[in-house]
């Protein structure tokens, strides 16, 4: 396994949460012989040019074809071989979606399903190349895995364990080149198991994929305005950790989720869920993505309009508090807005 360690977080931060795949694949393609990889036409985009030239025997492009894709990557799955399948994420969670549910979810299938550029990566590609509603699909498939890693040192985890896991599973990649670093040294990581960051008594902040970092920029803000923030990281949202949540449920007075997505089914959804089944919860505030299309546009332009910055992150929770008006630019999405 490639080491964490402040040098190799800056790399991976430079080459993005899609070439930190290829890299962590490659390293992991080594001690597996049951290791097969495919792509729809996406093997630079992927991170997986290193890969395929090294390992061609391990290495399948299927062309712009992915449902077909998921068939083969189900077919090898059924004669042993451990199968990952990579295309952006809004194709494989809509393009491939009966796919994925009948071959993964209700067979059970032995197959990894890598979503690249998650979110609102894809820039100035625009809404049809967006994944916005792709945690949502995944997590209504039963018996999928689905997973969102935070940063780089992450989707080496995620790799990792996926390496040894059995069972089908959903990973959703999001970010750009320079994608914001959380972890520079090791820690636990295991799937299905939330990683507390910070502690914090008011309000108890839940994230996944790239808003970790946000959010832990925002409860250091909040910290300073005399706000206690806790940040956990959700890494996985299906099977969801709802110790942790329960946990958080008995000592804050607000739970917030955010998230580069919907703010309809996806990880705020997933402990609204919870929450509402155990009863006695705080309120929550869902922050994420509103519920309708906009324009395309620059990625980090994306993330500022959408209020998914830091800074952003912080004033919507300040104002959920009632404690200040939010700064200029702050837009928070709950499920009763359409801002």
């Amino acid at each position: 396994m490639l080491p964490i360690n402040p040098q190799n977080a800056r790399l991976w931060s430079i080459l993005g949460s899609r070439g930190t795949f290829g890299a962590a694949m490659l390293e992991a393609a080594a001690g597996a012989e049951d290791l097969m990889v495919l792509t729809a036409d996406l093997s630079v985009t992927s991170g997986l040019e290193r890969f395929r030239a090294t390992h061609p025997d391990k290495f399948m492009n299927v062309g712009i074809a992915e449902q077909n894709m998921i068939g083969i990557a189900a077919g090898l799955a059924k004669e042993g071989f451990n199968t990952f399948a990579t295309t952006f994420s809004n194709f494989a969670a809509m393009r491939s979606y009966e796919q994925i549910r009948l071959n993964l979810g209700y067979m059970g299938l032995n197959v990894k399903v890598i979503g690249l550029a998650g979110g609102m990566a894809m820039g100035h590609f625009g809404n049809t190349h967006y994944g916005i509603e792709d945690l949502a699909l995944m997590r209504a498939v039963p018996g999928l895995t689905v997973i969102a890693p935070a940063d780089g040192a992450e989707i080496v985890k995620t790799v990792n364990a996926l390496i040894t896991h059995r069972g089908p599973v959903f990973v959703r990649l999001t970010g750009a080149m320079n994608n914001p670093i959380v972890y520079t040294a090791d820690y636990n990581f295991t799937i299905g198991k939330a990683v507390p960051l910070r502690q914090g008594t008011d309000v108890a902040i839940f994230a996944c994929g790239t808003m970790v970092a946000e959010s832990v920029a925002a409860a250091k803000k909040l910290d300073t305005l005399g706000v206690s923030a806790s940040v956990t990281n959700i890494h996985t949202l299906k099977p969801l950790d709802t110790d942790a949540i329960d946990s958080a449920c008995g000592k804050a007075t607000l739970l917030v989720s955010v998230e580069e997505h919907g703010i309809i089914g996806g990880l705020g959804g997933a402990i609204a869920e919870h929450t509402a089944r155990r009863g006695g919860a705080p309120r929550q505030l869902f922050i994420g993505l509103p519920d309708r299309f906009g324009k395309n546009g620059d990625y980090k332009y994306l993330l500022h309009k959408y209020g998914l910055t830091g800074s952003q992150i912080a004033a919507s929770i300040l104002e959920a508090l009632g404690a200040a008006a939010p700064e200029a630019g702050a837009t928070c999405y709950a499920l009763s807005q359409d801002k």
